[in-house]
């Protein structure tokens, strides 16, 4: 006869799969996207449990796509080519070398997923925001300086993503893009991956960082809010409740909001399976912002 402890055991696995269940359904064939930074793109070990956490996503029926950074691989190579990293107000300043370095070093990085993806069984494509015409940029400039080849997203061609998505890829992407003129820029993750999740209309945006979410007292870890309404957002920003590295964070949220995009998760990368857990349980581990019109998924 099997252990009382053991079918205890078995018993809350069920209840795991079973509290699962109706996200699973609501969410099945829904576009998903992943920003894909922090920590969790640098330790080994929790690299293998994100990609794990997004390849479950696409085998229960959701459509995830990746977008990824790699400002601290980059960071690395541009010192190890003999050059100081430059940043202007959190923003890179990147010049022909840098733009070369930057490119070579995220293309690395996004075949390094998409093997990792392979290895589970799935078909991962890596792409960059110049493949297709995804991404088209204009220069960016930082309070009125030129900061060199970083670009500012003003279109979106979301048509190859509809493609790979119908053909059953699972889409990893890099945030490069062309102006008009052809010229490569470097963009933000975060903006890359707000401006696709608006142009695919998608059902959740999620954030993998170095935080644990949203506080209304960062000081005070027992304010983590886990559920935040869009109107709510908007005045944390204009009353600067947050703290300045989360502003505009926050802004690209309520920005992704608008724009069609259902809900908008701030999770916490470091922590394994952050995302399994936000997205699968009644109470996630983040803070999940969400339109006006969405229903709330509990009751604090």
């Amino acid at each position: 006869m099997m252990h009382d402890t053991s079918m205890d055991e078995i018993m809350k696995k069920a209840e795991v799969l079973i509290e699962a269940l109706p996200y699973i359904q609501r969410f099945n064939r829904k576009v998903i996207v992943v920003k894909y930074g922090g920590s969790a793109m640098v330790d080994e070990e929790l690299k293998h449990k994100v990609i794990a956490d997004v390849v479950l996503l696409k085998l229960v029926g959701f459509k995830p796509i990746i977008v990824h950074g790699g400002g601290k691989e980059i960071s690395k190579w541009v010192s190890k080519a003999g050059m100081e990293p430059k940043f202007i107000n959190g923003l890179r300043v990147t010049d022909a070398p840098t733009m070369e370095i930057a490119e070579m070093v995220l293309n690395r990085v996004n075949k390094g997923l998409v093997q990792m993806i392979e290895q589970l069984g799935i078909n991962g494509i890596g792409i960059s925001g110049k493949d297709g015409g995804l991404l088209h940029v204009q220069k960016r400039y930082s309070e009125g300086q030129d900061i060199g080849y970083v670009g500012e997203i003003d279109k979106v061609n979301p048509k190859i993503l509809y493609d790979l998505l119908e053909k059953d890829f699972l889409p990893v992407i890099c945030p490069i893009g062309f102006d008009d003129q052809f010229d490569t820029y470097n963009i933000n993750a975060d903006d890359a991956a707000c401006a696709i999740a608006k142009a695919l209309q998608a059902e959740k945006l999620a954030f993998l960082t170095d935080i644990e979410g949203v506080y209304r007292d960062f000081n005070d870890k027992s304010t983590l809010i886990s559920e935040l309404e869009l109107e709510e957002a908007e005045r944390f920003i204009k009353e600067g409740i947050v703290g300045g590295g989360m502003i505009p964070k926050l802004g690209n949220c309520v920005e992704a909001l608008k724009k069609g995009v259902s809900r908008v998760h701030i999770l916490d990368g470091r922590i394994p399976h952050c995302l399994l857990l936000e997205i699968f349980t009644n109470r996630g581990i983040g803070t999940a912002i969400l339109n006006h019109k969405e229903e709330k998924f509990y009751n604090d």
